[in-house]
């Protein structure tokens, strides 16, 4: 019984991975070109969440459709604080940026409590389910995992394939050397902040497709500590290792849930949001520059 519990959760841990890929690969993305940590990175995956609320509860539009909106109010916040603010700080010291993302994430926050309230949302979106011999899964988390696998695919190719791909690359190796080929480098940065920002507003409407209820003006805090964890599993600076590390710890978290569960007198909840602490810790004295990572 317990092997069948365990073999359930750690397949929705692995669908629930893939969001959280999703998720931090926007993280990676900005450290990787910018240097730039954004510690207000929940912030915007709870902006995609409102996004998907919205549009499914006042205009009734599916949560699928709402993912190429959330991308495209990412991106325009993302030209938009990037041209406000982080263009400034591009060659400041990295405190400097880190309180300004900080000082975004509250923003962003306050502005959805203004217009939301502070109370905890969710909706209903009823699409039918799997019945495996194991578990039974949502369609809902389905769509949300097939989702976050076609949007890192086509990422992948477009930085492959792509001129403007190519530059960001050359950008990340070599910002000068690419300013000496021609590379319009404060373009680059612009283009890629607001592609991390749409990343992360987009992965907050698969999170609400995964995890319809708990919506609220504060919910990114955890997710923001969670992304941190996966980025340096995968390694800080490279979106595709941070997809491979949120499969891998949305499979740890699930199964030391159900691990958790059959300790007497533990709550297995705390113990679960704890070990993203604990494996951050055990990542930066072993291997510091993650799965992926350069040195």
């Amino acid at each position: 019984m317990i092997l069948k519990l365990l073999a359930g959760n750690l397949t929705h841990g692995l669908l629930l991975g893939g969001v959280y890929g999703l998720a931090t690969m926007g993280l990676s993305l900005i450290f990787g070109v910018m240097n730039v940590v954004n510690v207000g990175h929940g912030a915007f995956i709870m902006v995609g969440a409102f996004v998907t609320l919205t549009m499914f509860t006042a205009l009734g539009i599916s949560p699928v459709a709402a993912i190429p909106v959330a991308l495209v109010i990412g991106m325009a916040l993302g030209f938009l604080f990037f041209y406000t603010v982080m263009r400034r700080l591009i060659r400041a010291p990295e405190l400097t940026s880190l309180l300004a993302t900080f000082a975004i994430g509250i923003l962003l926050e306050e502005i959805a409590k203004l217009i939301f309230g502070a109370d905890f949302w969710g909706y209903n979106w009823r699409v039918g389910k799997i019945t495996l011999p194991i578990t039974t899964i949502p369609m809902s988390k389905v769509y949300a995992f097939i989702g976050s696998i076609l949007i890192a695919l086509f990422l992948y190719l477009w930085f492959r394939k792509t001129r403007v791909g190519t530059a960001i690359r050359s950008v990340v190796e070599d910002s000068e050397g690419a300013r000496v080929c021609g590379v319009n480098v404060g373009w680059i940065y612009a283009l890629s902040f607001a592609i991390g920002i749409g990343l992360t507003v987009m992965s907050g409407v698969l999170l609400t497709m995964f995890i319809p209820v708990g919506i609220n003006p504060y919910m990114g805090g955890v997710y923001t500590l969670k992304a941190f964890v996966i980025a340096v599993l995968g390694g800080l600076g490279s979106p595709y290792g941070a997809f491979i590390g949120g499969l891998i710890f949305g499979i740890i978290e699930n199964g030391a849930y159900v691990l958790f569960a059959q300790i007497p007198g533990l709550a297995p909840f705390p113990l679960t949001v704890s070990l993203a602490f604990w494996m951050l810790f055990f990542l930066l004295l072993i291997k510091p520059t993650g799965l992926l990572g350069r040195k």
